[in-house]
């Protein structure tokens, strides 16, 4: 079964999970370790609440804080990865750094292009299974296009991911909080 197919069959699992009121607004499929799959589902309420449940491969609810924790954190690392991998349009850079090679053909521009073109496919076309490798792509990738882009300047992606911190931790807090199914430790 593809991961489009397992998203909608525990899309349809999530709704009928939905509390009243509320809609499954997103699922976000996270492997934290292998063979430790779980199904993020976020519902928003008519008055712009949120609700969280995380299922498992057979469309159980999760309620083991850890396993609920190590869904949220992998799936929240690679979305704001993808997010920060490049702080702009890689479509445009791609043609910038074409027009610049055509023109001027400054030294490294080859490589700036490759390292565009490797991290467009790394990112791909959603959906995606985060998992810490698709995290560890996602870094390696993007930093090769900073240092294709500046050898000597700080990294924005470990920047970004770094200031993610308090995110993370107040997403933690707000599923805990608002959890569909008591959470044991």
């Amino acid at each position: 079964m593809s991961l489009l197919e397992e998203l909608e069959r525990i899309a349809a699992i999530g709704a009928a999970s939905a509390p009243d009121g509320a809609a499954l607004s997103a699922v976000l499929a996270a492997e934290p370790a292998a063979g430790l799959r779980g199904y993020l589902c976020a519902f928003e309420g008519e008055d712009g609440s949120r609700a969280w449940l995380v299922l498992d491969g057979a469309g159980d609810p999760v309620s083991e804080r850890r396993a609920v924790r190590d869904v949220v954190a992998i799936a929240a690392l690679c979305e704001i990865a993808e997010e920060s991998a490049f702080g702009g349009d890689l479509d445009e850079l791609l043609s910038q750094l074409v027009a610049l090679r055509l023109t001027e053909r400054p030294p490294g521009i080859d490589e700036a292009e490759e390292a565009v073109r490797d991290l467009q496919r790394t990112i791909g076309t959603p959906p995606h299974l985060a998992t810490p490798a698709r995290l560890d792509e996602l870094g390696a990738a993007t930093r090769r296009l900073e240092q294709a882009l500046d050898p000597v300047a700080a990294s924005p992606f470990t920047a970004a991911l770094k200031a993610s911190q308090g995110t993370l931790e107040e997403l933690h807090k707000e599923v805990e909080q608002a959890y569909l199914v008591p959470l044991a430790s």
